[in-house]
């Protein structure tokens, strides 16, 4: 599937999506993104907790509202397919959701066009995650979900990709509005930790993208407008509705690592 591809993708620049694919053990990976996933690995040790619990943290909360009833998922900058895909994880509670996927990488397009080929309820499309009336307007979209029954919008580790001057605001703003009473937005985010950790992987990021940005615990707050945040609020991936063990029943409140402390996540409802 990748050597089909690489007249449309510049191997000479490293992407997102395919970055966290190798930290997150993935194989659609170039060696311009190993580079960039292997500083992380070697030059900023447990940092690759960031992508592991933000992943981890996912699986739950599309868990949670498969069990609650939500039956419509629509995933922003949804990255390269990995085990426990949104669609996956909604149907172990829910046979009939369905999900839409977008990403702007054209490796994400065809490998997630390839994987859902028979699958009638989940689409994945090409898009600019800063053009969301495109999106909600895409003909795949107004197939796939009705917006006039509650809908999950989730922006899984992806709003910090966009700089101030992009509005991340106004994109999450834009989504509320189109949502029904019952809706929901899942946001994961990376969070300013004022250490010498959070400085150099703000960084990396910068220097490698061209943009980024670390925010606080206030300016993610503030992301979700006017939703109702659920509990437990706007906390560290790892600590988000946790599935605990029998030890960890026994022994609560295990420390994170600094590294885990960097992504934070919430979830929200619409009144």
């Amino acid at each position: 599937m990748m050597n089909d591809l690489t007249h449309v993708i510049d191997q000479s620049k490293p992407s997102i999506a395919r970055v966290y694919d190798y930290l997150l053990g993935g194989k659609d990976n170039f060696a311009v993104d190993r580079t960039i996933g292997d500083h992380f690995k070697e030059n900023l040790p447990g940092s690759v907790a960031i992508a592991t619990t933000n992943r981890q943290a996912l699986v739950r909360a599309v868990r949670d509202l498969a069990r609650d009833g939500l039956r419509q998922f629509v995933d922003l900058g949804s990255g390269l397919p990995t085990a426990d895909n949104v669609h996956q994880v909604a149907r172990r509670y829910a046979a009939d959701a369905k999900v839409v996927y977008i990403d702007n990488d054209p490796i994400v397009l065809a490998h997630g066009r390839a994987l859902l080929a028979t699958d009638s309820n989940t689409t994945v499309f090409q898009a600019d995650l800063r053009d969301p009336r495109t999106i909600r307007e895409h003909r795949e979209v107004a197939e796939m979900i009705d917006f006039d029954q509650p809908v999950a919008v989730i922006f899984s580790a992806v709003l910090h990709h966009l700089n101030d001057d992009e509005d991340p605001d106004a994109v999450v703003r834009y989504w509320s509005e189109q949502l029904s009473a019952g809706s929901m937005v899942y946001i994961s985010h990376f969070r300013s930790g004022e250490n010498r950790e959070t400085i150099k992987a703000e960084e990396k990021l910068q220097s490698t993208f061209g943009r980024g940005r670390w925010r606080t615990d206030k300016e993610i707050e503030a992301l979700f407008g006017d939703l109702d945040i659920l509990e437990p609020g706007i906390v560290p991936c790892a600590s988000w509705r946790p599935d605990l063990t029998v030890a960890d029943e026994k022994s609560p409140g295990r420390a994170l690592t600094v590294w885990e402390r960097l992504i934070v996540t919430g979830l929200a409802r619409k009144a």
